[in-house]
């Protein structure tokens, strides 16, 4: 008799058969550190352009000639977020020694997320002594268009 040696179709079946499955667990992790890693970004960013406005501006009494062009040449970066959409920096209408830091182009999950994260420094956290969120979302847009605003100052 002859002994013959090699593998099965079924054990070449079953081995893709795992790989298959190691590859979508893998797939679906990179997906969650992409997410992880982009909303880490924003929270550096926007740190960075409150502590740039305050650090120009900080010795005016008001935060009236913000002006996102200036401002975001003055401290360094681009305007742009790791969502694909913009950084905006505006003076708060109703308080000229307040400024709102917003960030456009965001799913609706990333939206949500970033409007209930606690932004420690902002005015809307400070005033509800660290209950709420200190920002406010527009999260129910088309994907990618939807925005977050967070006002920090006095």
């Amino acid at each position: 008799m002859k002994q013959e040696s090699g593998r099965s179709m079924i054990e070449m079946l079953g081995v893709l058969a795992i790989m298959g499955l190691i590859t979508v667990g893998a797939i679906g992790m990179i997906a969650t550190a992409m997410r992880t890693q982009k909303r880490s970004a924003i929270n550096d960013e926007v740190l960075q352009i409150v502590t740039g406005v305050r650090q120009l501006l900080g010795e005016y009494d008001d935060f009236s000639n913000i002006n996102d062009a200036t401002i975001f040449g003055a401290i360094g970066m681009s305007n742009k977020n790791p969502y694909g959409g913009t950084y905006t920096l505006s003076v708060d209408p109703s308080n000229s020694r307040q400024f709102i830091v917003g960030i456009t182009g965001l799913s609706e999950s990333d939206c949500e997320f970033l409007a209930t994260k606690a932004w420690s420094d902002s005015v809307g956290y400070q005033m509800s002594g660290g209950k709420q969120s200190g920002a406010v979302g527009d999260c129910r847009n088309a994907m990618g268009n939807n925005t977050v605003h967070i006002t920090y100052g006095d």
